[in-house]
């Protein structure tokens, strides 16, 4: 069966690289499910949204990403992320300890647009974890 190859980068490093079964990601007209022979598409990613990497035999590989965009030509897909972390890298404390913070705010001033987008970044992290939200 064929693959697809996958790179995830952001601008401080490179995320994760390798082949890949699906690619899943949020982008701002719904989520996309990429299999191998997907036509050619250029997306943008949400902000705090969820990327998931489905691998034959492995766990998905799964990461917070806060947007930029996914692009899809030829059987690969390049994620390019303004900001991106492993749900492997997450610390779930801290990420919580975020959304406390943020949420307090928001709830202080509903037009606190920096806690509000404080407070969706602290949600993907703790669903790329594997944590409840």
């Amino acid at each position: 069966m064929a693959k697809l190859r996958v790179g995830v980068v952001s601008p401080e490093r490179e995320i994760w690289s390798g082949e890949a079964d699906m690619v899943i990601a949020k982008t701002v007209d719904g989520e996309i499910g990429i299999m191998p022979q997907h036509a050619p598409v250029l997306g943008v990613l949400v902000e705090g949204g969820v990327l998931r990497v489905k691998r034959e035999g492995e766990s998905d590989l799964v990461a917070a990403v806060h947007g930029g965009f996914i692009s899809v030509a030829d059987d690969e897909v390049s994620v390019l992320a303004e900001a991106a972390e492993l749900g492997s890298e997450v610390d779930v404390a801290a990420a919580r300890d975020a959304l406390d913070r943020a949420q307090a705010s928001v709830e202080a001033n509903q037009e606190d647009a920096d806690a509000a987008l404080e407070a969706k970044r602290a949600r993907a992290r703790l669903r790329a974890a594997g944590e409840e939200v």
